[in-house]
């Protein structure tokens, strides 16, 4: 059985003092200075707390935000989670060992302990767009389909200004794609028929632009031909299945043709 180190309880006993003093500064209705512990503990004003010199502002949501922290530390807040007590603690699926809290169990409620965590491969973590793409999966398939996958907002790496995105555990996402597709062979299956027709409909765009070119590139020929003396008197047109095109004959000189239609 895990235990606690002597750090992490004063981590704990940090985070549930400041959650205290939260609590008791939400049910004073004015703007006074809350003092407490000879001054050192004062509430500043509405929804922010000073604690030995350092500013947090309640973000409503139950936990603090250090006042002056850049966005991106503003982000990476102190979550007050109590550790479960036995007989609660569930089982690392890995060492088989019970375990307290873990990062994967509070947020994916997946039960592996933090010592089993392995985040560059079993555990790894996958953003919403690669899991739609990846595993063909929709929105309805995230968002409606019980029991609804669990997520963590992280800011975009590529550009702060962007939406946060939204990464759910990879193992999970891959449970839910075999719940839609049925099998692991029908969805790649499905993601070979659809590359297949993608690189159809590219062939077939392709073909198209290069007929067009060839028909332009033909007819100034044609229009060159035309301006000399002799005017041609084409017979009826013959088609060329194997090349998919036509040609025609002049009738009183050898000229020949070849066209294509569209």
């Amino acid at each position: 059985m895990s235990t606690l180190t002597d750090e992490q309880r004063e981590l704990i006993e940090r985070n549930r003092q400041k959650a205290l003093l939260l609590r008791k500064s939400k049910n004073n209705p004015s703007d006074k200075f809350l003092k407490r512990m000879g001054g050192v503990v004062e509430l500043v004003e509405n929804k922010t707390i000073c604690v030995q010199g350092n500013k947090f502002i309640d973000s409503g949501g139950g936990f603090l935000i250090k006042e002056g922290e850049s966005e991106e530390k503003k982000r990476k807040i102190v979550e007050m989670v109590e550790p479960l007590k036995d007989p609660d603690r569930p089982t690392c699926t890995e060492c088989q060992e019970k375990f307290a809290a873990s990062f994967l169990f509070q947020h994916f409620e997946h039960p592996v302990c933090d010592k089993c965590r392995d985040d560059e491969e079993k555990h790894s973590l996958i953003t919403r767009t690669d899991a739609k793409n990846e595993y063909l999966l929709k929105d309805c398939d995230l968002d409606k389909r019980e029991p609804i996958l669990k997520f963590i907002l992280r800011k975009n790496p590529h550009n702060s200004h962007w939406g946060d995105m939204k990464l759910y555990l990879q193992l999970q996402i891959e449970k839910r794609a075999l719940e839609v597709w049925g099998s692991q062979e029908e969805l790649e299956e499905e993601i070979e028929r659809r590359e297949e027709k993608k690189c159809a409909t590219k062939a077939k765009k392709y073909n198209k632009n290069m007929k067009a070119l060839r028909m332009t590139v033909r007819s100034s020929l044609y229009d060159r031909t035309t301006k000399s003396s002799h005017e041609h008197e084409f017979g009826p047109e013959t088609y060329n299945e194997e090349d998919d095109n036509y040609s025609r004959n002049c009738l009183t000189c050898q000229y020949s043709e070849v066209f294509e239609k569209m």
